[in-house]
Order: structure tokens, then C-alpha cells, then sequence
């Protein structure tokens, strides 16, 4: 039987229909679901988000449930197209509209670019650190027609390097969410000691 393994929010930022991201993201959230970890998929294209404004986010209808969400998962597994040498719009958006909920979990990072997305995962990189968040300590980079092709994983570099994050995010996650418990449990000086409160609610 397999060990249950952390939950994983595994986000598709892309808007295209015919993207690559989100072949690649789906393609790692049932590798997840198969290795024992709770996958929940969120597909910015089917899902849109009002842009983020912090006057008026947190009336949206939809954004107390997904912050729930948010809030259930243990990693984040973030893809998202090398728009410029950036984070995709879609994906920026929906890391915008949280900070508190990303603290002490793992982000694993996964870019779409014709230049190997390195400028995109050290901005997602950078998010993390800022919302106190760990990170992989590498990113998975996908070039479209090389390592997809028909809508399925094609590559088997591409196929390695996925198999890899899987092992990674469910290992280092259940490791990361076990200690992110303990901290807000114990009273120990830590950096999740300023949320204690929040989440002893």
C-alpha cells in the first residue's frame, strides 16, 4: 500500500488552449495521485481570478473557497509560460492574492520557454522567499515541440526530470508539513510563530 503523501495544489497559469503547461501539469498531478499524495488541480484557464486588488479580493464570491484551498495544501506545484522573461499574467495573479497560506510550504516550479525559463523560476523563486515559502532547490523547464508533442509528455529527459520533482515535492513536502505543525504547535522562536495565532483559530 502506499503511504499517504503531502496534499498537492498543482496550478495550471496558463491561459492558452493548447497549452503546454498544463499538459505538463496534469501529467504531474496524476504521477502525484499514483505515488499516494491528495491532488487538487487548479486550472487558472477553467478558474479565472478577478484581478488582484487588496481593497476588494477578499470579496470576491469564489475567493474565500479557494483560499481554503490554498490553505489545505502542503505544496504548490506552480507552472506557468516564459512570457518575456517573466511570470505569466495569470499565474503573478493568483500568487498576488496570497501570503499568509504559502508560509512554510514548498513551491516546485515548472516553466514553459524557448530559453529555459531560468529569469521565470528565480521570479517564482523570489515569491516564495517572500511569502517565507521553500522552494526546490531546481526548476523543470519544457520546450514546446521537443518535449511535447500531441498533448502528452514526449521527452524522456523531460519524463526523468518529472519523475524527480514527484519524488522531491512528495518527500521534502511531508517533511516541510510535518515541521510547519510542529512550529505552529510548539512555542519555540521560528519563523511561523508570528501565524500561530491565525491558525490556532
Amino acid at each position: 500500500m502506499v503511504e499517504p503523501g503531502p496534499r498537492i495544489m498543482a496550478v495550471t497559469g496558463s491561459l492558452q488552449q493548447q497549452s503546454v503547461t498544463r499538459v505538463v501539469i496534469l501529467h504531474l498531478a496524476k504521477r502525484l495521485e499514483e505515488t499516494g499524495c491528495s491532488v487538487d488541480v487548479l486550472d487558472l484557464r477553467q478558474e479565472p481570478l478577478p484581478l488582484y486588488n487588496p481593497d476588494t479580493a477578499h470579496l470576491e464570491p469564489g475567493f474565500e473557497p479557494l483560499r481554503a484551498r490554498v490553505s489545505a495544501a502542503d505544496v504548490f506545484v506552480l507552472g506557468s509560460p516564459d512570457y518575456h522573461g517573466s511570470i505569466g499574467s495569470a499565474l503573478k495573479n493568483f500568487l498576488d492574492h496570497f501570503w499568509h497560506e504559502f508560509a512554510g510550504k514548498l513551491f516546485a516550479t515548472v516553466v514553459a520557454s524557448h530559453e529555459k525559463g531560468l529569469t521565470v523560476t528565480d521570479q517564482l523563486r523570489t515569491v516564495a522567499r517572500q511569502c517565507y515559502a521553500w522552494t526546490l532547490p531546481y526548476g523543470i523547464s519544457v520546450a514546446e515541440k521537443v518535449d511535447v508533442k500531441d498533448g502528452q509528455v514526449a521527452s524522456d529527459n523531460l519524463r526523468l526530470r518529472l519523475e524527480m520533482l514527484v519524488r522531491d515535492a512528495r518527500v521534502y513536502g511531508a517533511l516541510l508539513a510535518a515541521q510547519r505543525r510542529a512550529d505552529l504547535a510548539c512555542a519555540d522562536p521560528c519563523f511561523m510563530a508570528r501565524l500561530r495565532k491565525m491558525y490556532a483559530k
